[in-house]
């Protein structure tokens, strides 16, 4: 493949991924970054590149394993991105090199096919073939693509690489506005969906493509409905880094997935005549508990979690609003509460990084944040004691889970761009 689409051989490695507290994700090490995939570019394809591509990462403040139940969700954009620095060909081909990775991959507009080698580039393709089979004509390109969303960590690093990756085709092709935001987000659902395999909901393209800086969005993850809540300045977020394995997280999150629809098939047949139940998202906590003896258990566990979830919700926007931070860290504590017991998601991992975040001075809550079995925990703090909480997290997690984690804090960042760059 790298003879007949002309890859360069001998890549330079490029440096290692990211940043760890207690450098701030929101710090002038940014600019760093674009140029560093700037002259990236200028190393690997000889020339400058046309544009440059960029889409974050998020942290899901509230509101876990909903988006499957047509539920809400609330979450935040990172001050950390998937960036591209890309110039168009004038033929079909697409040709990248991952500075992270240090790995080439190329392919032909007309020809994407699934690589079980460089997982990665399946992300790239499927992007691709989404905007392609939503009828826009592409054009070839090269590309770098440098990140610092912590890959395998629950942040949304593939959401954020299908994102950049769409700003990045449809600048080369010069269509920059062929796609409103919200069909944006459905195309790189739809390449994660269909092309790469992963059967996610649409929080973590949406987030990414439609979030505004010190805001917090809820989705309706039926009507696609959004809402920009602003982020109260008297409040921060810190995100623990478990890097305990996910292994089972994809397994348990499709068990998680027919363990809900379970409950609606049997909640549909014994609610009252005229009640549409199309999810769990149509059942409120009251109807619930009246059914409780209709239903397993186990899916009365499970539908208890969603239910009660989608409420919490609602209950964080009206106190972020209000600027109650008490209470936002109140819900956040009991939606971790009921991931771990009702809907069985978290992790001794997970539970020592909750512990160690709420044991630290100026901390209002904390929760796992994802699909739960590793990757990250969110704590709510005070402006200020980002330090302190990270200090609790390097004195106690590592002591419990025998793992050294990562600490990064941010203020809620801005959604995708393309920006022309200047080659005079």
């Amino acid at each position: 493949m790298s003879k007949d689409l002309n890859i360069p051989d001998s890549p330079t490695p490029g440096p290692p991924a990211g940043e760890i507290w207690p450098r701030p994700l929101e710090t002038p090490a940014a600019e760093t970054r674009t140029q560093n995939v700037i002259e990236a570019f200028h190393r690997h394809f000889d020339g400058a590149p046309t544009h440059l591509a960029a889409a974050p990462g998020r942290v899901n403040l509230i509101g876990e394993h909903t988006d499957y139940n047509d539920g809400f969700v609330l979450p935040v954009a990172l001050h950390r991105d998937i960036r591209v620095a890309l110039r168009p060909r004038d033929d079909d081909t697409v040709r990248t090199y991952s500075l992270e990775y240090g790995e080439w991959f190329a392919f032909k507009l007309s020809q994407p096919e699934f690589n079980r080698r460089l997982l990665w580039s399946n992300y790239v393709q499927g992007m691709a073939w989404s905007l392609q089979e939503a009828g826009l004509r592409l054009r070839g390109m090269d590309a770098v693509i440098s990140g610092n969303v912590p890959r395998g960590s629950g942040l949304s690093s593939s959401a954020a690489l299908e994102v950049a990756v769409a700003k990045a085709l449809l600048a080369a092709a010069g269509l920059d506005d062929a796609l409103e935001n919200v069909a944006l987000a459905k195309a790189a659902q739809r390449a994660e969906n269909q092309f790469v395999g992963v059967n996610c909901g649409i929080m973590d393209q949406f987030i990414s493509v439609l979030a505004q800086k010190s805001h917090a969005l809820l989705i309706d993850c039926r009507s696609l409905e959004y809402e920009l809540i602003p982020f109260p300045t008297k409040a921060a977020l810190v995100i623990g880094n478990t890097k305990a394995s996910r292994s089972l997280a994809g397994s348990a999150y499709n068990e998680r997935r027919r363990q809900c629809e379970e409950g609606v098939a049997i909640l549909q047949k014994v609610m009252p005549r005229g009640h549409e139940v199309r999810a769990l998202r149509d059942v409120s906590w009251e109807e619930l508990e009246a059914h409780q003896s209709d239903l397993p258990e186990l899916i009365y566990q499970r539908c208890r979690h969603v239910v009660t979830e989608n409420e919490r919700v609602h209950k964080t926007v009206a106190a972020l609003q209000r600027g109650d931070m008490v209470s936002v860290g109140l819900y956040m504590e009991r939606s971790h509460a009921s991931l771990r017991d009702d809907y069985a998601v978290s992790s001794p991992a997970l539970d020592a990084m909750v512990e160690a975040m709420l044991n630290a001075p100026g901390c209002f809550g904390a929760r796992l944040t994802g699909a739960g079995f590793g990757g990250c925990a969110v704590a709510l703090v005070q402006p200020g004691q980002e330090q302190a909480v990270a200090d609790a997290i390097y004195a106690q997690y590592p002591k419990s889970a025998q793992i050294w984690p990562e600490v990064y804090t941010t203020q809620p960042g801005p959604g995708a761009s393309i920006t022309r760059l200047d080659q005079g």
